[in-house]
């Protein structure tokens, strides 16, 4: 099934939308040039995190890795200390993993081949897309939720966009439409006009460049589509962080597992309410850390959101009583070696009380 009218004006579509663009584009930093590496860097940036999040990050990663050469060749915890705070650390390790592949297989020069460029680590359909028609003016599609709202107006689509094979509706609609003189533009101009114009709610359909063409709009459908089924629920995960001082005035950390969520970062020791509380947590850390802890005080609660859980965790102050420590991945740090450290953003948040207790 088609979603593409047979009369659409494909030539008419692309100048308004190019048109608009290079008149309204905002000044990005990963605009400035179209080098493959920034733009590379800049998409995995940007996936799950807001533009201006993203703006300072960016500046500071290209300072300390300005090429793919110095990222390959730096240590992974560096890579995730520049990295912390923008969460979902996967896409760091990833971005590292795949361009030591570049330099090891592509002699430092990200490629332009689909294929290649495609089966490199992290980067999907939309990162391949968005790199092959902004950095190399290719007419591929670069498919992710802004574009899929902008063409479920303008071409009526129905599909609930949730689902996967929603996404090859649009990807093969954005190849049917796509200019190939300008797929760059073209394809920065959907991303542009679903950020700024064809919000998810209260779309500003008086100032979109392509009013004209939308079928959503001329049927007053621009406030229910897109289709989108609601996700699951998020079950919430409560812990206790504990934040325990020796006697040399140092903090007790602890590197996670190489492997699942917030790899390789550092944490402040977690103990689950869900089967502990106050009174039975100092027994438990006994016979997993094999130290003898008191308790302070609770400093603070942080919730913190994934996509698939939330943590809240309720910080707690403690003191080393005695006991020696008998866990590998977890040490004691001075102030000054936390601060070398990649923290996960709740655990972050924890870093001024950390800072009191220690001074």
């Amino acid at each position: 099934m088609s979603f593409l009218p047979k009369q659409f004006p494909i030539h008419a579509f692309q100048e308004a939308l190019v048109s608009w663009f290079k008149l309204e584009q905002r000044d990005l930093p990963w605009r400035k040039d179209q080098d493959p590496y920034k733009v590379w860097v800049s998409e995995i940036m940007l996936q799950q995190t807001k533009v201006d999040t993203v703006i300072p990050y960016f500046y500071r990663f290209l300072d300390k890795f300005p090429t793919p050469e110095s990222l390959a060749n730096a240590d992974e915890q560096e890579v995730l200390k520049a990295w912390e705070g923008l969460g979902y650390y996967s896409r760091a390790r990833n971005l590292q993993s795949a361009v030591k592949e570049v330099m090891e297989n592509y002699g430092g020069k990200v490629p332009n081949n689909p294929k290649e460029l495609g089966n490199l680590k992290g980067v999907g359909p939309y990162t391949k897309g968005a790199i092959l028609s902004i950095a190399f003016g290719q007419p591929e599609p670069a498919v992710d939720g802004n574009v899929m709202r902008v063409f479920s107006r303008i071409f009526k689509v129905e599909e609930d966009i949730a689902k996967p094979k929603t996404r090859k509706i649009h990807e093969d609609l954005v190849r049917s439409v796509i200019s190939k003189e300008d797929p760059s533009a073209f394809n920065q101009g959907l991303m542009e006009l679903g950020a700024l114009i064809c919000k998810p709610r209260n779309p500003d359909c008086l100032l979109c460049p392509v009013q004209e063409y939308c079928m959503a709009y001329e049927q007053g459908l621009e406030d229910i589509l897109p289709i989108k089924t609601k996700a699951k629920s998020q079950r919430v995960e409560p812990y206790a962080a504990l934040l325990i001082k020796n006697e040399r005035n140092e903090v007790l950390v602890q590197k996670r597992p190489e492997k699942g969520l917030l790899a390789n970062l550092y944490e402040f020791p977690m103990a689950s309410l869900k089967d502990l509380d106050l009174t039975t947590i100092p027994n438990w850390f006994y016979g997993e850390y094999g130290l003898h802890i008191d308790i302070i005080q609770k400093e603070t609660v942080v919730k913190h959101v994934f996509s698939h859980l939330t943590w809240e965790l309720d910080a707690y102050s403690a003191t080393v009583q005695s006991g020696k420590l008998d866990v590998g991945p977890a040490t004691f740090c001075s102030l000054k070696d936390l601060e070398l450290l990649p923290f996960p953003v709740s655990h972050q948040k924890l870093l001024p009380f950390v800072k009191t207790l220690l001074t």
